[in-house]
């Protein structure tokens, strides 16, 4: 396989690659209310997120993008259309960033140049 063919494996963290979903339509997570976070995810003893709350918002999916470990989590936790209205905020480690944009473009086109 040439270096040019080999897939580019992003890492969350290390030795944490990170996990992307393969369409952004199979995101179905909530979109408003309290959501409470796994302790996996959210290793904070106040785990509960307002969705109404914008800050609160981002901060959810800031943590569901670094911390999931199987696309399932991603789904349960995010919606495809508010992730795309909210890329641009996201406060994500780049690798992150690279790891969804590479795989959903349309992302990348959320971000301000």
């Amino acid at each position: 396989m040439s270096a040019s063919a080999t897939p580019v494996m992003h890492l969350a963290r290390p030795h944490r690659p990170v996990v992307v979903a393969g369409t952004l339509s199979e995101l179905h997570g909530p979109t408003t209310g309290l959501v409470e976070l796994p302790l996996r995810l959210w290793w904070h003893p106040q785990r509960a997120f307002d969705l109404g709350q914008y800050t609160m918002l981002l901060w959810m999916y800031e943590n569901v993008l670094r911390e999931a470990i199987r696309v399932d989590e991603l789904r349960r936790f995010l919606d495809g259309a508010t992730l795309e209205k909210v890329w641009a905020d996201l406060n994500i480690p780049r690798a992150v960033r690279a790891a969804w944009e590479a795989r959903h473009p349309r992302l990348r086109a959320r971000v301000p140049a």
